[in-house]
């Protein structure tokens, strides 16, 4: 889905042509806005001492300033109560005011920089940050998934965005500020791209096309690409790929992209995202009511191809290897059964006991062939378990790790781009539940105690001692609702931390 392009600028004067001015507002500043028109001023505080705006976070209130300022609305955005203001507010306080501006149909908005006050001042790295943070804000809250009828509502854009500096030191600082607004752009472009394919029907979305899209990323970027077909796939022994994907028309792929930003092919992160571009649950039906959510199982895919637009704009120097196996998961008289045992690339087998447990299936094989391309530790991203939405709900993703000093790179990327990640114990105990007594490992377990990480740790065998992190966006991936920065539909979630863990 093509999206209008938002510009980013940074001004000194003039705010004739813009729609809105966007004040972001604690609450403790609603008393002191000295600086603004004082009939503004007056129309603020009476809608304080009515509780109509009070500067909590994710308040919001738009007013017409009847001529008494240089825009036509004021928008006012509240911050909450924190001093200083985290960075993950700020981001959700410029999503709602994206998300006013296009109600109200604003196109173009000002936004005060250097501090609410005419007092205030800023230093150069947070007024960086901040400004980041704005522009990913503004992005990701102004997301809206493509509509597919025939006379659809015309709706709002937001094409430009200034943010209004008029401290003395703009000029010297301009370059710092817009460096961190184009990297922002690069992250929430990256993020809205990955929920353009969440959000893709599933008749629009094969395996085939996964494999097309990808071709298209290497076109333009430089990356190597391999796509291996179903007959391919057979030949190499991806037989956990091979089985999930038999019972369906539309074939399974196996996909690779190869980045390289280092003269050797070296110490190569591996990035390995599930595919499943639908699922059924197979033989091991699910229930119909929700299922046009699964649409969205190919969601760790769609993140690593986010990741990946963001790597070939950023061009980090180091070496990434992404493996997608995608495929659709169906009912028919040639798909894989419960009871089952299949072969996988790692040359272990697996039990089948729920064809709905599929997804860590074509991970195995994934993860093994990362391996084999060179990956020096690897990272999977999958919607790979509804029971992570009973242990985490929609909130955080899940975290499985067998290196726990990788795990803490990722932790501290994820706190710097305010997306929520849980870690999930590992005890012995928890494997000697994918025991099976006629193959060297079971899909499912029979009680299904534990899923999320039962589930986790099955694609952790065949990484075997590879340093390894497990993400499980079963509940991330995709909401029924808006939330701060997230749309309904898919999320996009764990591209931002991902592409923060990689270029620091």
């Amino acid at each position: 889905m093509k999206h209008n392009e938002t510009i980013f600028s940074v001004k000194q004067t003039d705010l004739s042509g813009y729609d809105g001015w966007v004040l972001f507002l604690r609450q403790q500043e609603l008393e002191h806005l000295v600086w603004l028109e004082p009939k503004l001023g007056e129309t603020i505080r009476r809608l304080k001492e009515r509780k109509l705006f009070t500067g909590a976070l994710h308040q919001v209130e738009v007013i017409p300033t009847h001529g008494l300022f240089p825009t036509p609305y004021l928008l006012l955005i509240g911050l909450g109560d924190s001093s200083p203001t985290p960075l993950q507010a700020w981001r959700e306080a410029a999503a709602a005011a994206a998300k006013a501006a296009l109600k109200s149909h604003l196109s173009r908005l000002a936004v005060r920089l250097i501090g609410v006050n005419a007092g205030d001042d800023l230093n150069i790295s947070t007024k960086t940050q901040i400004a980041g943070a704005l522009t990913e804000g503004f992005l990701l809250g102004s997301y809206r998934i493509k509509s597919y009828q025939r006379d659809p509502e015309l709706s709002a854009s937001l094409l430009e965005v200034a943010y209004y500096d008029d401290s003395e030191r703009v000029g010297t600082e301009e370059l710092k500020l817009e460096a961190a607004i184009t990297k922002a752009k690069i992250y929430a472009k990256a993020t809205n791209y990955a929920r353009d394919l969440t959000n893709l029907p599933s008749n629009l979305l094969v395996p085939e096309n996964m494999a097309v899209e990808a071709q298209k990323l290497a076109a333009i970027f430089g990356f190597e690409c391999i796509v291996h077909d179903e007959l391919e796939i057979e030949k190499l022994g991806m037989s956990g790929l091979h089985h999930v994907g038999k019972g369906s028309i539309h074939p399974p792929r196996m996909i690779v992209l190869k980045y390289q930003g280092t003269e050797q092919w070296t110490n190569v992160l591996g990035l390995v995202g599930k595919g499943i571009t639908f699922d059924t649950g197979g033989i091991s039906l699910k229930d119909p009511e929700g299922m046009e959510e699964m649409i969205s199982d190919m969601g760790g895919a769609a993140v690593l191809l986010g990741v990946m637009q963001a790597i070939g704009t950023l061009k980090p120097k180091m070496n990434i290897v992404v493996v997608i196996p995608a495929a659709e998961n169906m009912p028919s008289g040639s798909a894989f059964k419960p009871g089952d045992v299949i072969p996988t690339l790692s040359g272990r087998t697996v039990e089948v006991l729920n064809t709905d447990a599929e997804g860590r299936i074509v991970l195995a094989d994934g993860v093994t062939y990362a391996k084999q391309l060179g990956a020096a530790r690897i990272v999977d991203i999958a919607t790979l378990t509804g029971a992570v939405l009973v242990a985490l709900g929609d909130v955080a993703t899940a975290a499985i790790t067998n290196d726990e000093s990788f795990l803490k790179q990722m932790l501290k990327a994820a706190e710097q781009s305010g997306e929520k990640i849980w870690q999930l114990p590992v005890y012995p105990e928890y494997k000697e539940m994918l025991k099976s007594e006629i193959a060297d490992v079971k899909n499912s377990t029979t009680n299904r105690w534990a899923g999320a990480i039962t589930g986790g740790l099955f694609v952790g065998i065949f990484a075997e001692e590879t340093p390894w992190i497990h993400l499980d966006t079963g509940g991330t991936a995709w909401l029924w609702h808006e939330r701060g920065l997230d749309p309904k539909g898919g999320t996009g979630a764990m591209v931002r931390t991902l592409v923060s863990m990689i270029v620091g």
